[in-house]
């Protein structure tokens, strides 16, 4: 029998781990119920083994269903059938599922004996193995009912006991695992879109291994940022892209390139980020290159953006130093469309906005001549970021020919450089 200790260890384990209890002991249960089945009785057998808390015993029972009385006739052919392993087989019913209507469908009557014992179809009507008849339970347990379960209990031999211990240990590894598993994928899971940070561990091809606190997390290559430095040991903070649970265990997913990457590095170092007196509204982003943040008071006499930028630049530069020399915009959000637009265009001047049409959000800027390289910006960047960061469509004209220099050719809120939304 197993030790009192077998028992203890389950409860330790499952405190520890916040397991419940019950469903280790019950999996202990069934494995050891498929070991017995196999080692020490006919697998055709309905095994059970129970747990007992207390002493830390198993005890082993052989289940029968208690059926209606059948002919001596039929008990004697069946026990005959049931010797033949094989043919015994093919009449296993499921255990509680012994339901005359799906045998009846194969147009047997289980009320014509003759033609039962004559077709070798006893077993359908009475099955040894399994079930039990009224009067023959009833010797054992007077008050028993057709339709309960009679329990016998059967002996358990010493080899069993010692098998059974190493069974029980493997079931315990197994559901400590899967339950680790579960509560490290639930944990990230609701961490997905937060910032954490991590160290690098190794590099595997394209891809990073970053130890982010419970399980290491991969950075693939899409999600990494130019100008990146992967030394081992190197800290690094990352955005929690997504979280999914596969046949090796849960896979975080972490990002340098996410959007919100800028907007949480920001409320690391701005308390009034923190506290809600200043908020971002939109962020634009191309990693390693350039962001566009759109920042708004939410009370009277806060200046956003020198809440961002920091005495002499202290806090934005701080932001900047963990992007690497990323460039970053800070502007004040507006709720008026043309006020937006004009200063989403900075460093530009602008000299007038004008709303072409609102349902398809286009707008029409008009800048002088020596502004116009600073307002479409190099490759068109600063003009794009200002079109993703409003979520209008841009077109730059100059203001002394009315031409168009040039349309974003870019859909607002389009991420053309991969980056993660």
């Amino acid at each position: 029998s197993m030790s009192p200790d077998l028992y203890t260890v389950i409860k330790q384990i499952c405190e520890e781990k916040q397991i419940p209890e019950e469903s280790v002991v019950s999996t202990v249960e069934l494995a050891l119920a498929a070991a017995y089945r196999k080692d020490f009785a006919d697998k055709l057998q309905n095994i059970h083994v129970t747990l007992d808390a207390q002493t830390g015993n198993f005890r082993v029972f052989d289940m029968k269903l208690v059926l209606e009385n059948v002919s001596a006739r039929i008990k004697e052919e069946a026990l005959k059938l049931a010797r033949q392993k094989k043919k015994a087989a093919l009449y296993m019913p499921e255990f509680h599922d012994h339901d005359d209507e799906k045998f009846n469908a194969d147009g047997v009557d289980l009320n014509d004996d003759d033609k039962l014992i004559e077709e070798g179809k006893v077993l359908l009507k009475f099955n040894p193995r399994t079930q039990i008849t009224i009067s023959d339970a009833k010797k054992i347990y007077p008050d028993i009912k057709v339709g309960d379960e009679y329990k016998e209990e059967l002996e358990v031999p010493g080899d069993f006991g010692r098998m059974a211990a190493q069974t029980a240990k493997q079931v315990i590894i197994q559901r400590i695992r899967e339950a680790e598993r579960s509560i490290v994928f639930n944990t990230y899971k609701n961490r997905e879109g937060e910032m954490v940070s991590g160290v690098v561990q190794r590099v595997e091809g394209s891809v990073v291994i970053i130890d982010i606190g419970r399980v290491n997390a991969i950075l693939p290559y899409r999600e990494q940022m130019a100008g990146d430095e992967y030394r081992i040991g190197g800290r690094l903070k990352l955005v929690i892209a997504r979280v999914e649970m596969t046949p090796k265990g849960p896979e975080v997913i972490v990002s340098r390139t996410h959007r919100d990457l800028v907007s949480k590095l920001f409320e690391l170092e701005v308390p009034e980020l923190e506290s809600g007196t200043v908020e971002i509204k939109a962020v634009a982003r191309e990693a390693g290159s350039r962001s566009k943040i759109a920042v708004v008071a939410n009370e009277e006499n806060i200046d956003p953006i020198g809440s961002c930028v920091g005495q002499r630049g202290a806090r934005v530069n701080a932001v900047i130093d963990e992007l690497h020399g990323e460039k970053i915009d800070i502007i004040e959000w507006s709720a008026n469309d043309e006020k937006f637009i004009a200063s989403a265009l900075s460093p530009a001047k602008v000299d007038s906005v004008e709303i072409l049409d609102r349902d398809e959000r286009r707008a029409k800027v008009t800048v002088k001549a020596e502004q116009q390289s600073l307002a479409i910006g190099k490759g068109g960047q600063n003009v794009r970021l200002a079109a993703k960061l409003t979520l209008w469509k841009i077109d730059i004209v100059q203001s002394e020919t009315n031409a168009v220099i040039e349309i974003s050719d870019d859909e607002p809120g389009d991420d053309t450089e991969n980056v993660s939304q």
